[in-house]
């Protein structure tokens, strides 16, 4: 896929910001504070609904601004191009359109425009909690399966008014209320949808980590996972270990089981990396999990999905960045980087053509 153009108003620092992007690599280089990482976030937004910098919407419009505009025009090797815009008001919400309709749902608009972003925070993925990863595996699977999305929402509500009977029990010192029995049987199948899907994406997804990990660090380490989870595949099996917790679930006032509660356990040559892994394997891990994320979208999809890289390049050395910019150069996928020095990367690749490097000096 990809991004030919976009326009921000009132984004971040931009107040009216037009840009006409190349399909190969976009260099956006500038001082801290410019607007490099809130130009690709805003192709980020367009694409998933939400900024990977900003947790809120109030704290993506521009200071002081109570609303906000985008739009993008896409296009892809097997798709005419289309166009993506927003508009968020503070109080009533943001709207998506798509060739100027609005779309009913929001889930309506993830998938349409796959996207990989690598950026400083995801040093989370593999250092913090499980909910990181989690966040991974949903956007990995639901940006190609639009089935597995719709069955999230569907465990999301679940699960909101099975933690609500439960809360009210608890409070109450009572058993809880006779109807959580129909809402077991729907957390029940929609928890092994879920965990059905999951584990055979992983399985998939294990062989694209151990070969783009060997691109970044050479062979000779073994990146693996293990999939944890507390659920089944198969719904009776859930009804019955939601049996077997019913009292302490009672007791704690929500769910304990299900796939809410899911991990992935990374190891590197069988040592887990969360707890002794180096902050190079961290950083080398987490760029392996990425790329294998755009391989798989590429082998789902037969189109690359658009590539982020924000401040990243800093963190790797000479020999490394030569590798990755080599591998991007000579494949079709469109990407972006965002880079405060730029000279590391132009004394690799031509920018000309394909390729362009964007100064940013402030924000227009």
């Amino acid at each position: 896929m990809f991004c030919r153009r976009t326009e921000l108003d009132r984004f971040r620092n931009h107040r009216d910001s037009v840009m006409e992007w190349v399909p190969g690599v976009n260099l956006l280089s500038g001082p801290n504070g410019a607007g490099k990482t809130n130009l690709v976030d805003a192709i980020h937004y367009l694409c998933m609904s939400r900024s990977f910098v900003a947790a809120s919407d109030q704290f993506v419009a521009m200071h002081g601004a109570g609303q906000f505009a985008l739009s993008g025009v896409f296009g892809g090797a097997i798709r005419a191009d289309f166009s993506l815009s927003c508009t968020w008001v503070r109080g009533e919400g943001k709207t998506f359109f798509v060739n100027g309709s609005p779309l009913d749902r929001l889930t309506d608009l993830i998938g349409r425009v796959p996207v990989v972003v690598l950026s400083p925070e995801d040093r989370a993925l593999t250092g913090e909690g499980p909910e990181y990863r989690r966040s991974f595996i949903d956007g990995l699977i639901s940006q190609t399966s639009a089935a597995y999305l719709a069955d999230l929402v569907e465990y999301r509500r679940v699960l909101r008014q099975r933690n609500r009977l439960l809360m009210q029990a608890a409070l109450q010192h009572r058993p809880p209320a006779p109807e959580l029995d129909a809402w077991n049987d729907l957390f029940a199948r929609s928890a092994a949808r879920i965990v059905a899907k999951r584990n055979a994406v992983l399985d998939t997804f294990r062989r694209l980590l151990a070969e783009e990990y060997a691109f970044m660090a050479g062979v000779g380490h073994e990146p693996d996972f293990t999939y944890r989870t507390n659920a089944s595949d198969e719904p009776a099996e859930n009804l019955a270990r939601l049996e077997a917790g019913r009292d302490r679930e009672r007791e704690r006032g929500q769910t304990l089981i299900g796939p809410h509660r899911d991990d992935l356990l990374f190891t590197l040559d069988g040592i887990e990396l969360r707890r002794y892994g180096s902050q190079g394997q961290h950083r080398l891990f987490a760029f392996a999990l990425k790329l294998a994320q755009r391989r798989y979208f590429t082998d789902i999809l037969e189109d690359q999905p658009i590539f982020l890289l924000d401040d990243v390049f800093g963190d790797l050395d000479p020999g490394k960045t030569r590798t990755l910019l080599e591998m991007l150069d000579a494949q079709s996928g469109q990407t972006f980087i965002t880079a405060a020095n730029p000279d590391p990367l132009t004394s690799v690749l031509d920018f000309t053509g394909n390729h362009r490097h964007f100064r940013v000096a402030h924000a227009v």
